[in-house]
Order: structure tokens, then C-alpha cells, then sequence
């Protein structure tokens, strides 16, 4: 690993206690510039967590809360007239920012689910005539609360296929949750630094570029995600029933990105189907449709995605 993204990771921890994966997720999704969606129940550093990596790496930093009564132009701004001049002019909105989390993304309705689409796949924001372009890095990290809860709507499929990650948090361990409330209850949360610079992302951002993927490994990504398209032609019979609709083209193009950002969190210079597996669930878990007899049964993607990890010959 980097000394670099140890470094972050050390400034984190100092106000974040545990929840490693949620990290290395982040951070992947950062280096790879694909966004994030954080799925928990609240109280679990959600919203911590991403305050404190924004932080530490010194990037501009906006937060919306998304409530039931929000509108589009809340997030990416509107045309506000101006008496005095007789003119329109622009005012901007919280998109304009290298970090936006989006908190409790599905609390909020379609129309500003929708408002997002463009800015978090085409980087630009149309504002009355004018498109306006995102200055780079430029990533969402959205959290949200689980379906089952009051007052929540479903993100729609367009939309969670622009999220490359989509992590599930749980509860801290023991000895975590110990620490955590040892710590509240004194008040040593340590203040965050920026401690690193824009033009050492960058330089991090070049050497996951040249981590090497072996030919085996390539064609072992495209066969897990074939698999969960034409599970019966991988001897998964017993799973076909259960998918509506596999992963989408978007989940290879994220998978070959993000495994070489994982070797690179690991500190190795090529990538091993242990990277592959880490990240699979979390990469593909909200890109595969199941079917109704699969939401009857009990069934979720996570199974379905260790069924095919395990089924798929390792190169």
C-alpha cells in the first residue's frame, strides 16, 4: 500500500473507528473517480466517515440532505432574476463541488433522483440554457436508509447503475462500539488535517493506471459477470430462476478500474482473483434485477453473487 493512502487512512481512524470496508470502498471509488451509494441503518458513521475522508484529502466539500420536499434546482441551482439589472442570473448549487453526499439519497423523490443522472454521468450541469461543466475530481457518495424503512423510495435502476460501489454497513463490533462511546463520552476526537495534495492524487491515480491485470484475470472478470447473465450455462441452474436481469456493461468497465485500485490498497503492482472477490459484491450486489420468486424466497444479490464467485473457475 501507498505510504500515501496509509496516511489517509491513519487521519480517518482518527475520528472513524472500524468499518475498514466502507473505507477501502471510498477510497476506491475516489482513485477511480466512481461514485459511491452507502447503504445502513442510521447511527453507523455514515456520514462521519466521508466528512472525515473529505477532509483529510483538503477537497471542497458540499452536503445535501435529501428530504421529501426537495426540488432539482435545491441541488444543482436555478435562474434567479435580478430586479435591478432586468436580467436572469445564475445561481449555483451545491453540485458544484469535488465531493457532494447526497445524505439519505432515497428519502427524497424521483424528479430529484433524476435531477443527479446527468451530473454524476456527464460530469456537467444544465442550468435554464446554459450547461455548465464539473471541475475534476468530482464524485457523489450518497448515503441511504435500507427499503424496508418508512418514508423511503426506491432509487430507480438508472440510477444505482451509475453507482460503482454500493457498500452495506453494519454494526461495529464489541470492542469497536466500546471505543467509540469511551471516546464520545471524553470528547478525544482528534480535529483533521489535509494530508495530502491535489497533485499527489494525481500521482496516485497514475500508478493504479500502470498496476498490471493478467490476461487470466480479464477473462475471469468477464466470466463472473457472463455468469450471472447465462447462469445455466455455468451449471447454475439452480439460480437462473432467481435473476430477472444479470450485471450490466457498467459493471466490467468499473470491475477492471476498481481491482487494480484494490491491489493498490493492498500494496501489491498486479492484480489476483483476491481482489476480484473482495470487491464483487459491492461492485455488482444493485446491477443485478431479481425476480419475484428470488424477493418471495428470501433470496438477495449477495447470494447470488457467492453462488457465482464459488461456481467460476479461479485462473
Amino acid at each position: 500500500m501507498s505510504n500515501k493512502i496509509q496516511v489517509i487512512k491513519n487521519e480517518v481512524a482518527k475520528v472513524v473507528v472500524g468499518q475498514e470496508k466502507m473505507i477501502d470502498s471510498l477510497l476506491i471509488g475516489l482513485l477511480c473517480e466512481g461514485h459511491i451509494l452507502i447503504e445502513g441503518i442510521p447511527g453507523l458513521a455514515k456520514t462521519t466517515t466521508v466528512n472525515a475522508l473529505s477532509s483529510s484529502l483538503g477537497l471542497n466539500f458540499k452536503r445535501v440532505q435529501f428530504t421529501p420536499d426537495l426540488l432539482p434546482s435545491d441541488i444543482i441551482g436555478a435562474e434567479i432574476y435580478d430586479p435591478k439589472e432586468n436580467s436572469f442570473k445564475i445561481k449555483r448549487g451545491p453540485i458544484f463541488t469535488n465531493l457532494l453526499l447526497a445524505d439519505e439519497i432515497n428519502r427524497a423523490p424521483a424528479k430529484v433522483q433524476s435531477a443527479l443522472l446527468e451530473v454524476m454521468q456527464e460530469k456537467q450541469v444544465t442550468i435554464g440554457e446554459q450547461t455548465f461543466k464539473i471541475a475534476p475530481p468530482f464524485f457523489v457518495m450518497a448515503t441511504q436508509n435500507p427499503v424496508e424503512q418508512e418514508g423511503v423510495y426506491q432509487l430507480p435502476e438508472a440510477q444505482l447503475d451509475r453507482f460503482m460501489f454500493k457498500v452495506k454497513v453494519g454494526y461495529n463490533t464489541k470492542d469497536e462500539e466500546l471505543q467509540i462511546a469511551r471516546r464520545i463520552a471524553n470528547e478525544t476526537f482528534a480535529t483533521l488535517e489535509a494530508v495530502v495534495t491535489m497533485d499527489e492524487l494525481t500521482n496516485i491515480k497514475d500508478e493504479i493506471k500502470n498496476i498490471h491485470i493478467d490476461e487470466e484475470v480479464e477473462k475471469y472478470i468477464i466470466e463472473i459477470i457472463y455468469a450471472t447473465r447465462n447462469p445455466s450455462d455455468y451449471g447454475l441452474d439452480e439460480i437462473s430462476d432467481y435473476i430477472q436481469y444479470g450485471a450490466s456493461p457498467r459493471v466490467s468497465i468499473d470491475m477492471f478500474k476498481a481491482v487494480k485500485a484494490m491491489a493498490y490498497l493492498r500494496g501489491k503492482d498486479f492484480v489476483t482473483p483476491v481482489d476480484v472477490a473482495y470487491i464483487s459484491k459491492e461492485i455488482m450486489r444493485h446491477r443485478i434485477v431479481l425476480t419475484y420468486e428470488a424477493e418471495a424466497e428470501g433470496i438477495t444479490t449477495d447470494q447470488i453473487i457467492e453462488k457465482v464467485i464459488t461456481t467460476v473457475p479461479v485462473p
